[in-house]
């Protein structure tokens, strides 16, 4: 239906009301009447959007959804349920598939709904719960990923030498990032900042078009806290990581040498080394939470400095991204876990992923380097 070409179309399906005070046509023409305080002027001078975008973001965010909520729920449920994967380290695992658990639950109904219905339907109060919850989970989910990058720092490059992480550390890590994503991202309700619908109006998140400086501080300081200071200190540790285990490959490498020797392994014909498997890890680990929350930090920022080049696509889509960053957390930080899968495979034979080179080298390799061994633990 072209309604971008006949408003009154909008009257005769019975759709929603058309409450455009500006009188053209635009994106924002069937946002309630409740919830146009909410909506910045930005919005109004692009035109109604294709409804083949809304079906094609609704697929979206549903097949997110599906591969999201069972995989998530089956990573909580295959590590609290067996006796081997309750390690302090897992606990921290177990937290992140939890959180993007929560976060798809609350992020995937309410857009489809909303895609159906081309607007926000769900009142200015749900709009603000929704952008909390999403700005939370995004939090959580971050601050996460540093004490599991930080556990395996200290496993790897510190050694024997490491204070080991015990099941009391991590749930007061774990409680420490609730509390501290909870209280910064409940500011915008006492002024600092808000949650505001977005794009084409089917999701809300925070306010980065309204010229002021003390709600843009908001975001200044978000992207300090939330994206450059984790991920820095991400990519610092796995520098690190890796360069430990070159580091110790070649000492390996140099003391077979001396006893004339080919290698000091009992399996030498594997397919990727131990190096280059972690370095692999490292490099998916950091490039995929690079790439889910980049797009919607640069929607931020151009919205705040060049707000004529965010459109209502270009919004929607960079939020949409961030929000799939759920579905593929637990493949990276649970799905490669050997012991996760092998679990996997007794409890859901059906859903096991094997990896034969893998699995058998962690497994029956009997003089495995410590390195190795320490980053299966991790």
């Amino acid at each position: 239906m072209s309604y971008w070409d006949d408003p009154a179309k909008f009257a005769a399906d019975g759709l929603m009301t058309n409450t455009n005070p500006y009188g053209n046509y635009t994106v924002v023409d069937t946002v309630p009447a409740n919830m146009l305080h909410m909506v910045h002027s930005h919005w109004y001078q692009f035109p109604p959007m294709n409804p083949l975008w809304y079906g094609l973001l609704g697929f979206t965010i549903t097949m997110c959804g599906l591969l999201s909520l069972p995989g998530n729920l089956i990573v909580v449920w295959v590590f609290m349920n067996t006796k081997s994967l309750r390690s302090p380290a897992n606990t921290l695992v177990v937290n992140l598939a939890f959180n993007d658990f929560i976060m798809m639950l609350v992020m995937f109904p309410p857009m489809v709904m909303s895609c159906y219905w081309g607007t926000w339907a769900l009142g200015p109060t749900f709009c603000e719960a929704y952008g909390f919850v999403g700005n939370l989970c995004g939090c959580v989910s971050i601050y996460t990923m540093v004490w599991i990058t930080l556990d395996r720092y200290n496993v790897i490059v510190k050694g024997v030498s490491a204070q080991p992480l015990s099941q009391k550390g991590a749930i007061l890590r774990i409680l420490g990032t609730w509390v501290f994503s909870l209280v910064w991202t409940s500011l915008p309700f006492f002024g600092w900042n808000r949650y505001v619908p977005e794009g084409n109006m089917t999701a809300c998140g925070t306010d980065y078009l309204t010229d002021d400086q003390f709600s843009k501080s908001y975001l200044y300081v978000y992207t300090a806290w939330v994206f450059f200071g984790p991920f820095l200190l991400i990519v610092f540790s796995y520098y690190h990581i890796v360069s430990a285990v070159f580091a110790h490959e070649k000492q390996m490498r140099e003391q077979a040498k001396k006893m004339g020797i080919k290698s000091l392994r009992s399996e030498e014909a594997k397919q990727t080394s131990n190096e280059c498997r972690l370095a692999k890890v490292a490099l998916t680990t950091v490039s995929l939470w690079f790439m889910a929350w980049c797009p919607y930090l640069i929607i931020n920022w151009v919205g705040m400095f060049a707000p004529m080049k965010v459109t209502p696509l270009f919004s929607i889509w960079g939020s949409l991204f961030a929000k799939a960053n759920a579905v593929y957390n637990p493949i990276v930080y649970a799905i490669s876990h050997p012991k996760y899968r092998a679990a996997l495979q007794k409890k859901l034979p059906c859903l096991a992923c094997n990896t034969d080179n893998g699995d058998n080298d962690n497994q029956s390799s009997g003089t495995t380097t410590a390195t190795a061994e320490k980053t299966e633990s991790a």
